[in-house]
């Protein structure tokens, strides 16, 4: 079969070891829909410059719908020999509109032509990602409002550490997939660069007008520098990066969903239909959904990493190792994508075991800093209350005897102190702002679900399936 650069070839075919290791076709074929948007642009543009007739860019637009309907009903047919979607486009165009078709490539090349693909695919994909992680918010938001004053453990080092309120503790997340939304909104205004009129590395001849076909895509504008414009794959990095770190937050949910199912905390009960067993025991309930969220990070982060020494070591301009560009990112997309909305029903039908986190945060040494901070409003330096407690808190572990009972014998806390270890007392007494108690939880939860809300004003939230 013919290929896109035969004439320099004379007759001879590729052989076929070359075709089966260069040919992209089985995953490029996803910016099918982009490439014929791509190339009705620059037919418009062809006509505008007098390069291509009107009545022949007529033909080559209808031909271009036609093809472009074929590919939404699956019936766009793809030949043995192929390389890539474009080759697949230009070969049905010039089928469906005859000689008119075959000056479809007039003034552009491959180079200009993926990238500009790749860019307005990628362009709209990151919108859908922010979208799915918006809906994971207002789930969070909404488990959090519901929460009310449960409290449970707070830990470093996973380790307990001090009271704090669920819905602080959830909101955490909230706010870290906050700033993963404005990664992703900010990856896209450098995404949003039109490429096409670079051609292959120089430009054109032909009297095009780049800024006429960046406006008809959608682009807010054209490429400065032809060799960069067809070279560039940054913003394919930097949406890697943006989905790799969103992968980490996700992780990081999962793991500690991981954790408070198990038996040993007991925190959270999953939903059957978001849990699965065992195929050798009975008794198992497994939160594969966390866990795969945090093992497919690591998948994230790897496609990351090769991505970018492939990048690395690369002369201007084009070079077909560009074409490693896509699996990654297609991956990160799918993996993120599908993550997103596993892990909002998660959480969106997971039951909480309050007793049990209540429990596990009434342990009197869960206030042992609040001792230290009633010493210090009483004019004891920090690091004197803190040695004063820790040796409290060391001789009740040695000696097994109870906290409150050698608080209330000490010289410098006595029984009005012994007020600070009783259950709930500690959580309440986080008053700064950004705390975990209730006056500061309320306005957090005014301010999320005023950003929240903002930005599904701006981008939208239509991603809940």
């Amino acid at each position: 079969m013919a290929t896109l650069w035969h004439g320099r070839f004379g007759e001879t075919d590729p052989a076929a070891s070359l075709l089966d290791y260069t040919v992209s076709l089985d995953y490029d074929k996803r910016l099918a829909l982009d490439d014929i948007a791509g190339s009705k642009a620059h037919v418009a543009g062809l006509v505008i410059a007098g390069i291509v007739s009107g009545d022949d860019g007529l033909i080559m637009q209808a031909a271009l719908d036609r093809v472009r309907e074929e590919v939404e009903t699956s019936r766009l047919e793809f030949h043995d020999g192929e390389e890539d979607i474009h080759t697949v486009v230009e070969r049905r165009v010039t089928e469906l509109a005859g000689r008119a078709g075959a000056q479809l490539h007039a003034g552009r090349s491959r180079n200009d032509q993926v990238a500009t693909d790749l860019r307005l695919f990628t362009k709209r994909e990151l919108r859908g990602v922010a979208r799915r992680v918006l809906h994971l918010q207002r789930v969070l938001l909404r488990r959090a409002v519901e929460a009310g004053d449960a409290y449970l453990p707070g830990y470093t080092h996973l380790q307990r550490a001090q009271p704090v309120l669920l819905a602080h503790h959830l909101l955490a997340h909230g706010w870290a997939f906050a700033r993963d939304v404005e990664r992703l909104e900010d990856a896209r205004k450098r995404v949003d660069v039109s490429p096409l009129g670079a051609g292959a590395l120089a430009g054109s001849s032909l009297p095009l007008d780049p800024d006429r076909t960046a406006a008809l895509l959608g682009f807010s504008r054209r490429f400065d520098n032809s060799l960069d414009a067809v070279s560039d794959r940054d913003f394919v990095a930097e949406s890697l990066f943006s989905l790799s770190m969103l992968g980490v937050h996700m992780s990081r949910l999962g793991e500690e969903i991981v954790l408070w199912s198990s038996e040993e905390f007991g925190f959270v009960q999953l939903a059957d239909a978001y849990s699965t067993g065992s195929s050798m025991l009975p008794q198992k309930k497994n939160p594969d959904i966390a866990e795969l969220a945090r093992g497919r990070s690591g998948r994230l982060i790897g496609g990351l990493a090769g991505f970018l020494a492939t990048l690395k070591g690369l002369p201007l301009s084009y070079n077909r190792d560009l074409q490693e560009d896509k699996e990654p990112l297609f991956d990160a997309l799918d993996q993120t994508n599908r993550g997103l909305s596993a892990l909002a029903g998660l959480v969106d039908t997971a039951t909480w075991n309050l007793a049990r986190m209540k429990s596990a945060a009434d342990t009197p040494f869960a206030a042992a800093v609040d001792l230290a901070e009633w010493l210090v409003a009483a004019g004891t330096p920090f690091r004197e209350a803190h040695s004063i407690v820790g040796a409290l808190v060391r001789d009740a572990m040695q000696r097994h005897v109870p906290l409150d009972e050698l608080v209330e014998a000490h010289p410098s806390l006595g029984a009005d102190a012994v007020a600070l270890l009783e259950p709930g007392t500690a959580v309440l007494r986080r008053t700064t702002p950004g705390g975990a108690g209730p006056g500061p939880v309320k306005e957090q939860l005014e301010d999320f679900a005023a950003l929240v809300a903002r930005n599904e004003s701006e981008i939208g939230d239509d991603a809940a399936d």
